[in-house]
């Protein structure tokens, strides 16, 4: 397929906001593709060349497309002015590309196949002079591309474009070209974790296709997300059958196990297998099945007392010197779902009868490798008293599971409920940051948030945050956020969206200053939830039920 056809369709969703109208552009270009090019395409149309867990990045700053557009004929600093003045790398190369001082007499059109997979390249070359190598792979790709193909390759490449194609557009769209339910295509979704392999699978199987997915071992799925309860007395009578368990402040983790190999996974489908040996050789040993997918908790332990989730994402971002960090944070697993055993898959079975599968397999290691706690009981004053327990020993609160239910990859369907003693917060993305002054002149200081709106997929602004962190968490943060650095305006930079922090608030105002159209007052960090991915941060339309409530 020819790559500026897929332009021709960026340009269209571009031109609008309307979440249907952008439903019907992609859904009326994929159904006539072919099984090969959706698998390119609908990545494509993401802007996401590497799927979540694929170890892979891009991890091209702005700098390296800067340098590779001088190399086309322009000074650093014409490029630099034009960049300052748009805000847009892509449209910067666009304008470049019409007027280049050296342009190709016999230039091929490039291919979908030959961007995607050229992209791809980019995160290959490593040490020395793998900086010049990934500049000649994109500087082949520019001088091959028209104008408008420069654009969106330029905005592909550094993880910004800026299309608003949402999960929930390439959802509906997919269902639309090959006449299938959304619900199926979700469904498989969450159990594939990969769009173009489910368009692939309805356009080859159709609707039987969909229906016969099945959990993979090696492959990671949407984890199964809880409601939040105002209290224990609510939770116990929505739950109907309840188990109560400990509610653990660390890092869900989807194990799976096949005879040796082992897979660890975060709930935002990051493989962190490498940043966690230890925990590996335990599954090994402790987990008494051949095959398995399992769910736990993953915390950070010293002095036998669990430590904050800030500490413990450390380790998931560490790629050198592993086993010195897992001597200086040592984990534990607390295990509470099962979901395959051998050849047997529990996702439609009761959760009574997958944790009777889970006790079955697991060898507890104490303090090390063991079953969530649990109690089963609908006596509100036992449950009272387990749930302080929960907070005296340094956990989040409890979770309330109904006994009968099933599990359902990626919903928040009612099946479990969270309590826990805090007030409302807001889980926010970082879009932007001022550098501080005085001692802190060499920290981002204060961080742009901003929210989803559901039906675009925009980010919009709701505030700024400079409140409830230690000169520890602004070093912290400010290393984290200075490789997401997009662009830079006097004082301030805007960030890659990457980061989410969940955030408290006084209260919820009507704004004119931020294009949410609200604002915080005294926003406050409260923790940066490295879990969770952008598309699990709050909604416009969340902020603006809590306004009228």
């Amino acid at each position: 397929m020819e790559y500026s056809k897929l332009v021709e369709i960026y340009e269209k969703l571009s031109a609008t906001t309307k979440k249907l109208e952008k439903t019907e552009i992609v859904a009326e270009f994929i159904k006539n593709l072919n099984s090969e090019d959706l698998q390119i395409v609908i990545p494509l149309l993401q802007g996401k060349i590497f799927l979540e867990r694929e170890e892979e990045e891009i991890g091209i700053a702005d700098k390296l497309i800067i340098q590779t557009l001088t190399k086309l004929g322009f000074s650093k600093k014409e490029v630099l002015d034009k960049f300052r003045k748009t805000g847009d790398l892509g449209e910067v190369a666009e304008g470049i590309a019409k007027k280049k001082k050296q342009s190709a007499l016999f230039r091929r059109k490039l291919t979908g196949e030959q961007v995607f997979y050229s992209i791809r390249e980019l995160a290959e070359p490593t040490g020395k002079n793998s900086q010049e190598k990934k500049l000649n792979i994109i500087l082949e790709l520019l001088s091959s591309a028209e104008p408008k193909e420069t654009k969106y390759i330029t905005r592909t490449i550094i993880e910004e474009l800026r299309l608003g194609v949402a999960e929930g557009i390439l959802r509906d769209a997919i269902a639309s070209a090959f006449d299938v339910s959304k619900e199926e295509v979700e469904y498989a979704y969450n159990l594939k974790t990969d769009f173009g392999e489910v368009a692939r699978i309805v356009k080859e199987k159709g609707e039987t296709g969909l229906k016969n997915v099945k959990l993979e071992i090696g492959n990671p799925i949407k984890a199964m997300l809880a409601e939040k309860s105002l209290n224990l007395e609510e939770a116990l009578e929505d739950a109907k059958e309840p188990a109560i368990e400990i509610k653990y402040d660390g890092m869900r983790t989807l194990v799976q196990k096949d005879k040796d190999k082992i897979w660890l996974f975060t709930r935002r489908l990051e493989n962190v297998t490498k940043q966690f040996p230890e925990l590996v050789e335990l599954c090994r040993k402790n987990i008494l099945s051949e095959k398995a997918i399992l769910e736990g908790e993953t915390l950070g332990i010293k002095n036998g007392k669990p430590i904050p989730f800030q500490e413990l994402s450390k380790r998931i971002h560490r790629k050198y010197n592993i086993e010195k960090i897992a001597k200086e944070i040592p984990i534990q697993i607390n295990f509470f779902d099962c979901l395959l055993v051998d050849k047997e898959q529990l996702l439609n079975e009761s959760f009574s009868i997958r944790r009777k599968k889970l006790e079955k397999i697991i060898k507890e290691v104490e303090g090390k490798f063991q079953l969530a706690e649990q109690i089963r009981t609908k006596n509100l004053k036992e449950v009272e008293k387990f749930y302080n327990k929960a907070l005296k020993s340094g956990q989040e609160g409890v979770m309330v599971k109904n006994l009968l239910a099933p599990y359902q990859p990626g919903k928040r369907v009612g099946y479990m409920y969270k309590v826990k003693p805090e007030e409302e917060t807001l889980d926010l993305i970082i879009t932007g940051a001022e550098w501080g002054q005085g001692r802190r002149a060499n920290w981002l200081a204060s961080f742009i948030l901003s929210v989803r709106d559901e039906e675009t997929g925009e980010l919009l602004e709701i505030g700024k945050m400079g409140t409830g962190m230690t000169d520890e968490i602004f070093r912290e943060i400010t290393e984290r956020l200075k490789p997401l650095i997009i662009r830079k305006e006097e004082n301030t930079v805007y960030i890659k969206p990457k980061i989410v922090v969940e955030t408290g608030y006084q209260e919820i105002q009507k704004s004119p200053n931020y294009k949410s159209g609200f604002a915080l007052r005294f926003p406050k960090l409260i923790r940066r939830r490295e879990d969770k991915g952008i598309e699990e941060a709050d909604s416009l339309q969340r902020i603006k039920r809590l306004y009228n409530k």
